[in-house]
């Protein structure tokens, strides 16, 4: 049975991981006969956002990590405890998680750095050959983690298109209901909320870019 690592960013559309994303991923994966295993940085989340108002929460503070596991249900691992052997393919869902605390693109645009645990691991389970699978804002950091040239999508945000080929990525445009693969590079990203209007939408995307992830694995 295949085994795909699942990165998340906390918890929460604004501040962590988009929930709808991350739960769509992780039943496909199961739907389609494979499992998962969901881990995520032990850090403190650029800030927290108060879900109701979309306004930051002065004064508190809240843990990557231990955000992720509400996901996980608690079934989930320090990402610096991960071993890329142990895996055949690596998603990352999006929410603003991925471009505050996996990231800083929300601040930095093409000036973003990573994490270091995040490129680590990426970069690793690439290097093995196997694929790799990012869904809506995460994509934007797909030019530091494959380098100059690699094709992936956010769907048709201007900024964010802009962002990635500024760093030398070659974005390209994207429906919610699509995926684009880097065949070379053995990439699959897709839109969902950076364009999705329902959960339904979302998942048409997400569906099959895991389906595709999971055949190229």
């Amino acid at each position: 049975m295949k085994n795909i690592a699942v990165i998340l960013s906390g918890c929460g559309v604004f501040d962590g991981a988009e929930i709808y994303e991350s739960v769509l991923t992780l039943l496909r994966i199961e739907q389609q006969g494979a499992k998962y295993h969901c881990m995520a940085p032990n850090k403190l989340q650029m800030h927290v956002v108060d879900h109701r108002t979309g306004d930051a929460v002065e004064g508190e503070s809240r843990n990557v990590l231990t955000e992720a596991a509400r996901i996980a249900r608690g079934e989930i691992i320090d990402l610096a405890q991960a071993n890329p052997d142990d895996y055949d393919a690596l998603i990352i869902p999006g929410g603003f998680g991925a471009a505050k605390n996996l990231s800083d693109f929300a601040v930095t645009g093409a000036d973003c750095t990573l994490d270091p645990e995040l490129t680590r691991f990426t970069q690793a389970i690439h290097q093995q050959g196997k694929p790799v699978g990012m869904i809506c804002i995460a994509p934007a950091m797909a030019p530091r983690l494959f380098g100059e040239g690699v094709a992936c999508t956010i769907g048709s945000d201007e900024g964010a298109a802009g962002a990635i080929n500024t760093m030398g990525g070659a974005h390209q445009t994207c429906s919610v209901s699509d995926i684009v693969v880097d065949e070379q590079r053995k990439l699959v990203t897709t839109p969902a909320y950076m364009l999705a209007g329902s959960i339904t939408e979302a998942a048409s995307g997400i569906n099959k870019l895991v389906d595709k992830v999971l055949a190229m694995s």
